[in-house]
C-alpha cells in the first residue's frame, strides 16, 4: 500500500466567539432555480458549504457575496440575513448547513422585508 499526501484545503475561519455547542444538525438544502429565502436569522451560529450550483448571501449591511460550488459561508447567530438564494434561474443550488446549537432551538426565524 502506498503512502501518498494528504490534501488538506481551508475553505473558512469562523469565530464563533466564546459559545458553547452541544449539537451540530447538519441540513442538505436545495433551493430550486431563482429561489431565496428572504431576510431571516438564526440562533446560533451556521456555517455551510455549496455542494452544487452558485449561491449567494448578503448578510444585512455589507455587501453581497457569490457563492459558486465548492465556497463556505459563515452567518453569525443572531445578525441578520438580507437574502440568501440560488444565483441561477436555470438550475438548483444545493448546501450543506451545519447549525452549531447549544440547546433546542428553531434553527430560522423569517423576519420581515425591509
Amino acid at each position: 500500500m502506498s503512502l501518498s499526501t494528504i490534501e488538506r484545503q481551508q475553505l473558512i475561519s469562523a469565530a464563533i466567539g466564546d459559545r458553547n455547542v452541544g449539537t451540530v444538525d447538519v441540513r442538505k438544502i436545495t433551493l430550486a432555480a431563482g429561489q431565496k429565502t428572504g431576510r431571516h436569522l438564526h440562533p446560533c451560529p451556521v456555517v455551510g458549504y455549496i455542494a452544487s450550483g452558485t449561491g449567494f448571501y448578503q448578510i444585512e449591511g455589507q455587501p453581497a457575496e457569490l457563492l459558486p460550488v465548492g465556497s463556505a459561508f459563515y452567518e453569525p447567530a443572531g445578525s441578520v440575513i438580507a437574502d440568501f438564494g440560488n444565483a441561477s434561474d436555470v438550475t438548483p443550488v444545493t448546501f450543506i448547513a451545519f447549525y452549531l446549537l447549544d440547546g433546542e432551538k428553531d434553527l430560522i426565524t423569517m423576519l420581515d422585508s425591509e
